[in-house]
Protein backbone atom coordinates (compact mmCIF):
# COMPACT_ATOMS: atom_id res chain seq x y z
CA UNK A 1 0.00 0.00 0.00
CA UNK A 2 1.22 3.50 -0.81
CA UNK A 3 0.52 6.96 0.53
CA UNK A 4 -0.66 9.91 -1.54
CA UNK A 5 2.95 10.66 -2.38
CA UNK A 6 3.38 7.16 -3.80
CA UNK A 7 5.64 5.88 -1.03
CA UNK A 8 4.95 2.68 0.95
CA UNK A 9 3.36 3.25 4.34
CA UNK A 10 4.11 0.63 7.02
CA UNK A 11 1.35 1.88 9.33
CA UNK A 12 -1.28 1.68 6.60
CA UNK A 13 -0.27 -1.92 5.88
CA UNK A 14 -0.47 -2.70 9.59
CA UNK A 15 -3.91 -1.13 9.87
CA UNK A 16 -5.12 -3.16 6.88
CA UNK A 17 -3.75 -6.37 8.42
CA UNK A 18 -5.57 -5.62 11.68
CA UNK A 19 -8.82 -4.92 9.80
CA UNK A 20 -8.55 -8.21 7.90
CA UNK A 21 -7.83 -10.04 11.15
CA UNK A 22 -10.93 -8.59 12.78
CA UNK A 23 -13.05 -9.48 9.75
CA UNK A 24 -11.75 -13.06 9.82
CA UNK A 25 -12.46 -13.32 13.54
CA UNK A 26 -16.01 -12.11 13.02
CA UNK A 27 -16.64 -14.60 10.21
CA UNK A 28 -15.23 -17.46 12.28
CA UNK A 29 -17.55 -16.53 15.13
CA UNK A 30 -20.55 -16.56 12.77
CA UNK A 31 -19.64 -19.98 11.34
CA UNK A 32 -19.13 -21.42 14.82
CA UNK A 33 -22.48 -20.08 15.99
CA UNK A 34 -24.29 -21.69 13.03
CA UNK A 35 -22.48 -24.99 13.52
CA UNK A 36 -23.28 -25.03 17.23
CA UNK A 37 -26.95 -24.32 16.53
CA UNK A 38 -27.11 -27.08 13.91
CA UNK A 39 -25.51 -29.56 16.31
CA UNK A 40 -28.00 -28.73 19.07
CA UNK A 41 -30.96 -29.02 16.66
CA UNK A 42 -29.80 -32.49 15.60
CA UNK A 43 -29.33 -33.51 19.21
CA UNK A 44 -32.87 -32.39 20.02
CA UNK A 45 -34.25 -34.30 17.01
CA UNK A 46 -32.47 -37.47 18.10
CA UNK A 47 -33.65 -37.08 21.69
CA UNK A 48 -37.29 -36.61 20.69
CA UNK A 49 -37.14 -39.45 18.13
CA UNK A 50 -35.70 -41.79 20.77
CA UNK A 51 -38.33 -40.79 23.33
CA UNK A 52 -41.13 -41.36 20.80
CA UNK A 53 -39.69 -44.72 19.79
CA UNK A 54 -39.55 -45.90 23.42
CA UNK A 55 -42.83 -44.17 24.36
CA UNK A 56 -40.95 -42.29 27.05
CA UNK A 57 -43.03 -39.40 28.40
CA UNK A 58 -40.53 -38.39 31.08
CA UNK A 59 -39.18 -35.52 28.98
CA UNK A 60 -42.35 -33.51 29.58
CA UNK A 61 -42.28 -29.98 28.13
CA UNK A 62 -38.47 -29.75 28.16
CA UNK A 63 -38.13 -30.34 24.37
CA UNK A 64 -40.61 -27.52 23.69
CA UNK A 65 -38.62 -25.12 25.87
CA UNK A 66 -35.39 -26.14 24.14
CA UNK A 67 -37.00 -25.70 20.72
CA UNK A 68 -38.25 -22.22 21.62
CA UNK A 69 -34.74 -21.23 22.73
CA UNK A 70 -33.24 -22.63 19.50
CA UNK A 71 -35.79 -20.75 17.39
CA UNK A 72 -34.88 -17.53 19.18
CA UNK A 73 -31.18 -18.09 18.47
CA UNK A 74 -31.98 -18.94 14.85
CA UNK A 75 -33.89 -15.67 14.43
CA UNK A 76 -30.90 -13.76 15.81
CA UNK A 77 -28.50 -15.49 13.42
CA UNK A 78 -30.91 -15.08 10.51
CA UNK A 79 -30.74 -11.32 11.07
CA UNK A 80 -27.05 -11.32 10.09
CA UNK A 81 -27.87 -13.04 6.79
CA UNK A 82 -29.54 -9.78 5.73
CA UNK A 83 -26.13 -8.10 5.79
CA UNK A 84 -25.45 -8.94 2.16
CA UNK A 85 -24.05 -5.63 0.92
CA UNK A 86 -20.41 -5.43 -0.25
CA UNK A 87 -19.44 -3.13 2.64
CA UNK A 88 -21.85 -4.26 5.36
CA UNK A 89 -19.11 -5.81 7.48
CA UNK A 90 -17.07 -2.59 7.46
CA UNK A 91 -16.82 0.09 10.10
CA UNK A 92 -19.01 3.15 9.51
CA UNK A 93 -18.44 6.88 9.35
CA UNK A 94 -21.46 8.97 10.35
CA UNK A 95 -21.82 12.66 9.52
CA UNK A 96 -24.70 14.77 10.83
CA UNK A 97 -25.58 18.19 9.41
CA UNK A 98 -28.13 20.65 10.79
CA UNK A 99 -30.68 21.61 8.16
CA UNK A 100 -33.76 23.79 8.05
CA UNK A 101 -34.90 24.98 11.48
CA UNK A 102 -32.18 27.29 12.78
CA UNK A 103 -31.10 26.68 16.37
CA UNK A 104 -33.77 23.97 16.72
CA UNK A 105 -32.14 22.07 13.87
CA UNK A 106 -28.75 22.38 15.54
CA UNK A 107 -30.19 21.10 18.80
CA UNK A 108 -31.88 18.27 16.88
CA UNK A 109 -28.51 17.37 15.35
CA UNK A 110 -27.01 17.01 18.82
CA UNK A 111 -29.96 14.86 19.95
CA UNK A 112 -29.35 12.57 16.96
CA UNK A 113 -25.65 12.45 17.80
CA UNK A 114 -26.52 11.18 21.28
CA UNK A 115 -28.96 8.64 19.80
CA UNK A 116 -26.29 7.11 17.60
CA UNK A 117 -23.66 7.17 20.36
CA UNK A 118 -26.09 5.34 22.68
CA UNK A 119 -26.83 2.82 19.90
CA UNK A 120 -23.10 2.21 19.44
CA UNK A 121 -22.67 1.78 23.19
CA UNK A 122 -25.49 -0.79 23.32
CA UNK A 123 -23.78 -2.83 20.60
CA UNK A 124 -20.28 -2.50 22.10
CA UNK A 125 -19.09 -0.52 19.08
CA UNK A 126 -16.10 1.79 19.43
CA UNK A 127 -16.61 5.46 18.55
CA UNK A 128 -13.93 7.97 17.55
CA UNK A 129 -14.73 11.63 16.92
CA UNK A 130 -13.50 13.01 13.57
CA UNK A 131 -14.90 16.53 13.32
CA UNK A 132 -17.35 18.55 15.42
CA UNK A 133 -18.66 22.07 14.80
CA UNK A 134 -20.66 23.51 17.71
CA UNK A 135 -23.57 25.89 17.07
CA UNK A 136 -23.40 29.53 18.15
CA UNK A 137 -26.36 29.29 20.53
CA UNK A 138 -26.88 25.58 21.11
CA UNK A 139 -26.48 22.18 19.52
CA UNK A 140 -24.26 21.27 16.60
CA UNK A 141 -23.89 22.61 13.09
CA UNK A 142 -22.22 19.36 12.04
CA UNK A 143 -20.38 16.38 13.49
CA UNK A 144 -18.58 13.35 12.09
CA UNK A 145 -17.42 10.23 13.92
CA UNK A 146 -16.39 6.68 13.12
CA UNK A 147 -18.17 3.63 14.53
CA UNK A 148 -16.01 0.49 14.67
CA UNK A 149 -17.39 -3.00 15.10
CA UNK A 150 -18.49 -6.07 13.16
CA UNK A 151 -21.23 -5.05 10.69
CA UNK A 152 -21.25 -1.46 11.97
CA UNK A 153 -21.99 -0.15 8.48
CA UNK A 154 -24.58 -2.89 7.88
CA UNK A 155 -26.44 -1.77 10.99
CA UNK A 156 -26.20 1.96 10.43
CA UNK A 157 -26.66 2.35 6.67
CA UNK A 158 -30.42 2.40 7.25
CA UNK A 159 -30.04 5.77 9.02
CA UNK A 160 -28.78 7.69 5.99
CA UNK A 161 -31.17 10.44 4.93
CA UNK A 162 -33.15 13.36 6.32
CA UNK A 163 -34.55 13.03 9.85
CA UNK A 164 -37.47 15.32 10.76
CA UNK A 165 -38.39 16.49 14.26
CA UNK A 166 -41.70 18.06 15.33
CA UNK A 167 -41.87 19.48 18.87
CA UNK A 168 -42.61 22.51 20.99
CA UNK A 169 -39.37 24.43 20.70
CA UNK A 170 -37.46 25.02 23.94
CA UNK A 171 -35.98 28.08 22.21
CA UNK A 172 -39.36 29.70 21.47
CA UNK A 173 -40.60 31.98 24.29
CA UNK A 174 -44.16 31.60 22.97
CA UNK A 175 -44.05 27.80 23.17
CA UNK A 176 -44.86 27.28 19.50
CA UNK A 177 -44.47 23.96 17.72
CA UNK A 178 -41.51 23.86 15.33
CA UNK A 179 -40.34 21.47 12.60
CA UNK A 180 -36.62 21.00 12.06
CA UNK A 181 -34.44 18.77 9.91
CA UNK A 182 -31.03 17.12 10.09
CA UNK A 183 -29.19 15.23 7.38
CA UNK A 184 -27.47 11.95 8.29
CA UNK A 185 -24.72 10.56 6.06
CA UNK A 186 -23.50 7.01 6.67
CA UNK A 187 -20.42 5.82 4.80
CA UNK A 188 -18.37 2.62 4.94
CA UNK A 189 -14.89 3.15 6.36
CA UNK A 190 -12.52 1.99 3.63
CA UNK A 191 -8.80 1.50 4.11
CA UNK A 192 -8.40 0.90 0.40
CA UNK A 193 -10.55 -0.37 -2.46
CA UNK A 194 -9.21 -1.92 -5.64
CA UNK A 195 -12.24 -0.63 -7.56
CA UNK A 196 -11.65 2.95 -6.45
CA UNK A 197 -8.65 4.86 -7.76
CA UNK A 198 -7.87 8.29 -6.31
CA UNK A 199 -5.16 10.05 -8.27
CA UNK A 200 -2.90 12.39 -6.26
CA UNK A 201 -3.36 15.06 -8.94
CA UNK A 202 -7.12 14.98 -8.32
CA UNK A 203 -6.69 16.04 -4.70
CA UNK A 204 -6.32 19.50 -3.22
CA UNK A 205 -4.95 19.24 0.33
CA UNK A 206 -5.22 22.10 2.83
CA UNK A 207 -3.83 22.16 6.35
CA UNK A 208 -5.27 24.45 9.00
CA UNK A 209 -5.50 24.89 12.75
CA UNK A 210 -8.12 23.00 14.68
CA UNK A 211 -11.05 25.21 15.67
CA UNK A 212 -12.45 22.94 18.36
CA UNK A 213 -11.38 22.01 21.89
CA UNK A 214 -8.50 19.65 22.21
CA UNK A 215 -5.48 21.14 23.91
CA UNK A 216 -2.76 23.60 23.06
CA UNK A 217 -0.98 21.44 20.49
CA UNK A 218 -4.16 20.75 18.54
CA UNK A 219 -5.14 24.39 18.33
CA UNK A 220 -1.71 25.96 17.77
CA UNK A 221 -0.41 23.72 14.98
CA UNK A 222 -1.84 23.20 11.51
CA UNK A 223 -2.79 19.58 12.18
CA UNK A 224 -6.31 19.72 10.74
CA UNK A 225 -6.70 18.49 7.16
CA UNK A 226 -9.17 19.34 4.41
CA UNK A 227 -9.29 17.25 1.22
CA UNK A 228 -11.03 18.39 -1.95
CA UNK A 229 -11.59 15.86 -4.71
CA UNK A 230 -11.46 18.15 -7.73
CA UNK A 231 -13.31 15.96 -10.28
CA UNK A 232 -16.40 15.61 -8.07
CA UNK A 233 -16.07 18.66 -5.81
CA UNK A 234 -16.42 16.45 -2.70
CA UNK A 235 -14.83 18.03 0.38
CA UNK A 236 -13.96 16.28 3.64
CA UNK A 237 -12.17 17.54 6.75
CA UNK A 238 -10.72 16.04 9.90
CA UNK A 239 -9.29 17.81 12.94
CA UNK A 240 -9.76 15.33 15.77
CA UNK A 241 -6.19 14.02 16.00
CA UNK A 242 -3.02 15.79 17.08
CA UNK A 243 -1.08 14.33 14.17
CA UNK A 244 -1.44 15.82 10.71
CA UNK A 245 -0.73 12.37 9.26
CA UNK A 246 -3.52 10.72 11.31
CA UNK A 247 -6.00 13.41 10.30
CA UNK A 248 -5.09 12.94 6.65
CA UNK A 249 -5.63 9.19 6.85
CA UNK A 250 -9.00 9.66 8.54
CA UNK A 251 -9.96 12.20 5.89
CA UNK A 252 -8.95 9.74 3.17
CA UNK A 253 -11.24 7.09 4.69
CA UNK A 254 -14.10 9.57 4.62
CA UNK A 255 -13.31 10.54 1.03
CA UNK A 256 -13.26 6.91 -0.12
CA UNK A 257 -16.65 6.35 1.48
CA UNK A 258 -18.12 9.49 -0.11
CA UNK A 259 -16.77 8.53 -3.53
CA UNK A 260 -18.29 5.04 -3.23
CA UNK A 261 -21.63 6.65 -2.27
CA UNK A 262 -21.27 9.10 -5.17
CA UNK A 263 -20.68 6.29 -7.65
CA UNK A 264 -23.65 4.33 -6.28
CA UNK A 265 -25.85 7.43 -6.58
CA UNK A 266 -24.82 7.90 -10.21
CA UNK A 267 -25.64 4.24 -10.95
CA UNK A 268 -29.04 4.58 -9.25
CA UNK A 269 -29.83 7.74 -11.22
CA UNK A 270 -28.82 6.05 -14.48
CA UNK A 271 -30.99 3.01 -13.74
CA UNK A 272 -33.92 5.28 -12.86
CA UNK A 273 -33.58 7.16 -16.14
CA UNK A 274 -33.43 3.90 -18.11
CA UNK A 275 -36.68 2.85 -16.42
CA UNK A 276 -38.24 6.20 -17.30
CA UNK A 277 -38.45 7.38 -13.68
CA UNK A 278 -36.29 9.97 -12.04
CA UNK A 279 -36.93 11.61 -8.71
CA UNK A 280 -34.37 13.96 -7.25
CA UNK A 281 -33.78 13.51 -3.53
CA UNK A 282 -34.58 17.03 -2.43
CA UNK A 283 -34.19 18.46 1.07
CA UNK A 284 -37.28 17.61 3.10
CA UNK A 285 -37.63 14.11 1.63
CA UNK A 286 -37.36 12.72 5.14
CA UNK A 287 -36.83 9.04 5.75
CA UNK A 288 -38.14 9.22 9.32
CA UNK A 289 -40.25 11.58 11.41
CA UNK A 290 -40.04 12.04 15.17
CA UNK A 291 -43.09 13.75 16.65
CA UNK A 292 -42.99 14.86 20.30
CA UNK A 293 -46.09 17.09 20.35
CA UNK A 294 -49.09 17.02 20.12
CA UNK A 295 -48.62 13.23 20.28
CA UNK A 296 -45.58 10.96 20.40
CA UNK A 297 -44.65 8.90 17.37
CA UNK A 298 -41.57 7.81 15.45
CA UNK A 299 -42.36 6.63 11.92
CA UNK A 300 -40.08 5.42 9.15
CA UNK A 301 -41.57 6.49 5.83
CA UNK A 302 -39.75 3.81 3.83
CA UNK A 303 -41.02 0.81 5.78
CA UNK A 304 -44.01 2.34 7.63
CA UNK A 305 -42.59 0.88 10.83
CA UNK A 306 -43.54 3.04 13.81
CA UNK A 307 -43.50 3.24 17.59
CA UNK A 308 -44.89 5.62 20.20
CA UNK A 309 -41.90 5.09 22.51
CA UNK A 310 -39.91 8.08 21.25
CA UNK A 311 -37.82 8.31 24.43
CA UNK A 312 -36.47 4.79 23.92
CA UNK A 313 -35.65 5.53 20.28
CA UNK A 314 -33.79 8.74 21.14
CA UNK A 315 -31.91 6.73 23.77
CA UNK A 316 -30.46 4.55 21.02
CA UNK A 317 -33.04 1.77 20.76
CA UNK A 318 -33.36 1.86 16.97
CA UNK A 319 -32.84 -1.87 16.32
CA UNK A 320 -36.46 -2.44 15.28
CA UNK A 321 -36.14 0.27 12.62
CA UNK A 322 -32.85 -1.22 11.40
CA UNK A 323 -34.40 -4.70 11.12
CA UNK A 324 -37.52 -3.37 9.36
CA UNK A 325 -35.32 -1.56 6.83
CA UNK A 326 -33.15 -4.64 6.16
CA UNK A 327 -36.14 -6.97 5.79
CA UNK A 328 -37.82 -4.50 3.46
CA UNK A 329 -34.64 -4.25 1.39
CA UNK A 330 -34.36 -8.04 1.11
CA UNK A 331 -37.93 -8.19 -0.22
CA UNK A 332 -37.39 -5.36 -2.72
CA UNK A 333 -34.16 -6.95 -4.02
CA UNK A 334 -35.91 -10.24 -4.84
Amino acid sequence: MRTLSGQPDFWQDQAKAVAIGRQLEGLETEVNNWQKLLTEVRQLEELVALANHESDASLGVEPEKTLAALEKRFAALEFFVMFSGPYDEKNAIISLHAGTGGVDAQDWTQILERMFLRFAERHDFKVEMIDRLVGNEAGLKSVSFSVSGHYAYGYLKSEAGVHRLVRISPFDSEGMRHTSFALVEVLPELEDDENLIIKPDDLEIDFFRSSGPGGQNVNKTSSAVRLTHKPTGIVVACQSERSQHQNRELAMKMLRGKLIAFQQSERDDTNAEIKGKHEKAAWGKQIRSYVMQPYQLVKDHRTNHETADINAVLDGEIDEFVEAYLRNKVKSDK
